[in-house]
């Protein structure tokens, strides 16, 4: 009190809008409950019962891309300038190369979305989910796009921030700080998951996908079909595990190899209409 008055008190924040708390240790269960209910309530919402997966590289180029940069490439140095090194070169054509899985990622994605709406059953019964980002990502959800179909976008947040790619359905992108909760979105509605070539982020998703499979800690059946055979018995060599002995010949049949959209689809609707008990369509117009 000065001068025979009252001060104004200010007001303090309630908690749950108190930024610099929510920020902080102290409220770290908070986040992490956070990312397991606001996806929760947003696929409900949507009437989300089922995803396919797909997992891989966010480098990978669409094919389009990859042939323009080495097409530019090739071209420097015809005018006098200084021309491309062979590293340069080497890794333009790699790239153009890979570039395949992308278009493969993309139409396999259009044929599953094709085939779940055409089902007697609602439009979000079946729904691809990707990572959310660039590569092979951004091509599941062009691939559902193009079929009429929605999809999900599971996002990370990195130091190198990673930007939505721009064709997950608009209610169905998420964020995440942790990346354990983002994985267990991944895995909790997945019926399938299909995993494209990739790097270190790819196998760590591939091997818990894996695991919870093997140890029958999903509470489901998923299949798991590696898109890419050459690329996948070149980066990891299934076989030798085994003859270690260090899984069991069960182990190794929770994995299919497919080398063509087609190849995929095939292996993924069958499984699919086995567990899902799905009637289908008297036709399928999109396939």
């Amino acid at each position: 009190m000065a001068n025979g008055k009252h001060e104004t008190v200010k007001m303090p924040l309630v908690a749950y809008q108190n930024h610099r708390f929510l920020e902080s240790s102290d409220a770290r269960t908070l986040r992490i409950l956070s990312e397991y209910l606001e996806p929760q309530a947003k696929l409900r919402r949507a009437g989300i019962h089922h995803t396919v997966v797909f997992f891989g590289s966010a480098r990978i180029r669409p094919h389009d891309e990859a042939l323009q940069k080495l097409q530019e490439l090739e071209s420097r140095g015809k005018d006098g300038g200084t021309g491309p090194s062979a590293t340069e070169l080497k890794k333009a054509r790699m790239d153009l190369h890979m570039s395949q899985y992308y278009e493969d990622a993309r139409e396999l994605s259009r044929l599953v979305t094709a085939w779940a709406l055409s089902l007697q059953q609602d439009s979000h019964f079946l729904v691809v989910c990707s990572g959310g980002g660039p590569g092979i990502m951004e091509a599941a959800n062009r691939g559902a796009s193009e079929a009429g179909g929605e999809s999900i976008g599971l996002n990370i947040k990195l130091p190198a921030e990673q930007q939505p790619n721009p064709y997950i359905s608009p209610d169905l992108g998420f964020l995440f700080r942790y990346f354990f909760m983002r994985k267990l979105w991944f895995t909790q509605p997945a019926r399938a998951l299909i995993a494209f070539p990739g790097g270190f982020g790819t196998m760590d998703e591939l091997f818990e996908m894996l695991t919870l499979v093997q140890t029958h800690k999903m509470g489901h059946r998923v299949t798991i079909v590696l898109y890419g055979s050459t690329f996948w018995k070149h980066a990891i060599n299934f076989d030798y595990f085994l003859e270690a002995g260090t899984i069991s010949e069960e182990d190794l049949k929770l994995i299919r190899f497919a080398d063509t959209p087609q190849e995929a689809f095939d292996i993924l609707k069958d499984y699919l209409t086995r567990i899902l008990k799905v009637r289908p369509a008297i036709k399928y117009p999109f396939i």
